[in-house]
């Protein structure tokens, strides 16, 4: 999943970017509200962490903003344990759910599953296309019914891959999504990473799925009608 977490205080974030990256998750962060607030508006993301005491725009009034635009995506707050009255007002303002710093990265990343069963529905969490299925919350894969074991990275990679079938994808765009920051662009990570993903579905039928599109990237095949 792709999180936007939004915090000023270094250390914590930090800190807790790490244990996010540790579950698989993609983490797009930001230190500062009028940032946060920007790229939550331009950008699709599964969750959006905010810190409420953040320089510039505050948590609160990026929640409203988002509110306001429509954008339904799944938000937690993260408060201080005696700020009853700012998580009273987030909850009012359409917050998902909040927690007290200071807090465990576990903690978090459970909440984080919760809320988006809550607001997306279990099925929105399985990516069903061909003989594949992709689970967003378990992070089990299946070819044929049968079990595909997945480093994280190749599992982001197939995930980003199956959620836009038939759309080309470039390995720039791959890059940025599945490794979370700028590479050099002649770097061969990507299709690396594609032909191992490749030979372990070739030995459960599998072989086919992911197309190469020659000089541009690659592309999850769509299922036929």
């Amino acid at each position: 999943m792709n999180i936007l977490y939004v915090e000023d205080e270094a250390k914590i974030a930090s800190f807790v970017c790490a244990g996010l990256k540790e579950q698989g998750f993609v983490v797009d962060y930001c230190d500062n509200g009028n940032d946060g607030y920007l790229r939550a508006m331009d950008n699709a993301y599964d969750v959006l962490v905010l810190d409420i005491m953040l320089p510039g725009k505050d948590g609160l009034a990026i929640l409203k903003g988002v509110r306001r635009a429509g954008r339904n995506l799944p938000v937690i707050l993260l408060t201080a344990r005696n700020e009853l009255d700012d998580r009273l007002e987030g909850l009012n303002l359409g917050a998902d759910d909040y927690l007290a710093k200071p807090f465990f990265v576990e903690e978090l990343v459970a909440r984080i599953h919760a809320v988006v069963r809550r607001v997306s529905g279990d099925r929105q969490n399985i990516l069903s296309i061909g003989p594949l299925k992709l689970d967003r919350i378990t992070r089990e894969v299946t070819c044929n019914q049968q079990s595909v074991e997945l480093t994280t990275r190749e599992f982001n990679l197939l995930e980003y891959l199956m959620r836009s079938p038939g759309r080309v994808l470039t390995r720039t765009q791959i890059l940025e999504h599945v490794w979370g920051y700028d590479f050099n662009p002649t770097t061969n990570l990507v299709d690396v990473c594609i032909q191992r993903i490749r030979k372990k579905l070739e030995r459960l039928d599998g072989n086919g799925c992911i197309e190469s599109v020659r000089g541009v990237g690659y592309c999850f095949r769509k299922p036929e009608v």
